[in-house]
């Protein structure tokens, strides 16, 4: 948080976005062995792989004025993961 605000009195942003699981070509072994998935997904509330392009929203919303106030977050985009925790 510290890093945030000594960036906002120069006009640069600190956020980030903090993905869960990702369907993707590094994820294919775990989601090809049945009882591995069913490990991982149990772990998420939504249940299922999110598609990469899962993430575009919070990364469209981190990059425009609608984040003007917002510092120092790593957006969970997860599945509910974090929440679990």
């Amino acid at each position: 948080m510290k890093a945030a605000v000594h960036r906002r009195a120069r006009a640069l942003d600190a956020d980030a976005v903090a993905p869960g699981r990702i369907a993707t070509d590094d994820t294919e072994v775990s989601r090809a062995d049945p009882q591995r998935d069913r490990a991982i997904l149990g772990r998420i509330p939504a249940g299922r792989w999110r598609p990469a392009d899962d993430l575009a929203g919070a990364t469209v919303f981190l990059a425009s004025p609608a984040s003007d106030h917002v510092d120092g977050v790593a957006l969970a985009v997860d599945g509910g993961r974090l929440g679990r925790l």
